[in-house]
């Protein structure tokens, strides 16, 4: 039995129907997962999701299998030696953010007790059920409340968070149930969320 699932993940690679079967949309409450999707998400920035996907598995063993601790403490020649590893995106802006990106974390995380409580607080810790769908056109690029996640972690130094890349973010970590209304996984997580 082939079930619907959104246009984007359809007839295309089985890492995206994965991807989108099992992960995109599922309410994340682990901060080592919030940091995994937010240093994937901002190196997405440019580049496709399937090539990003492709490099998961290289971004864990590269940074430490996302422990801030740990990264938070990367001296600046392993940050240089990550130049050469073919299994991240080679970008130095985009791998510096990671280590910038950890030492801003580790602060939220003392002031709120985990990045989780913080950064659930831009939905009032429930997820946004996709808005659009009744507008019979695809989901956003960015949202107000996206806009307001971007200028907050900018304001305490974290980089590639600019608003569209923390609205994919917000997607991803089930923020927002962007699942098209015809999709199988759309009621699944909708009821997963108001359990």
């Amino acid at each position: 039995m082939n079930k619907k699932i959104c246009a984007w993940a359809a007839h295309t690679y089985p890492d995206y129907i994965s991807y989108h079967n099992e992960e995109w949309g599922v309410p994340v409450h682990e901060d080592k997962t919030h940091f995994e999707f937010l240093t994937l998400e901002g190196a997405q920035a440019g580049l496709s999701w399937r090539t990003i996907l492709n490099k998961r598995g290289g971004y864990r063993e590269a940074f430490a299998d996302f422990n801030v601790s740990r990264i938070s403490k990367f001296t600046s020649t392993h940050l240089a030696s990550l130049m050469t590893n073919p299994n991240i995106v080679r970008n130095r802006l985009k791998i510096a953010s990671v280590h910038e990106n950890a030492k801003a974390f580790i602060q939220i995380q003392k002031e709120f007790g985990s990045f989780d409580a913080y950064v659930w607080r831009f939905v009032d810790h429930q997820p946004i059920q996709g808005a659009w769908h009744a507008k019979k056109e695809g989901p956003p690029s960015q949202s107000n409340r996206s806009l307001q996640l971007s200028k907050d972690l900018k304001k305490r130094g974290f980089k590639f968070v600019g608003s569209t890349i923390m609205y994919a973010y917000m997607q991803a970590i089930g923020m927002v149930n962007d699942h098209g209304h015809d999709c199988y996984r759309y009621r699944q997580i909708k009821a997963l969320t108001s359990s």
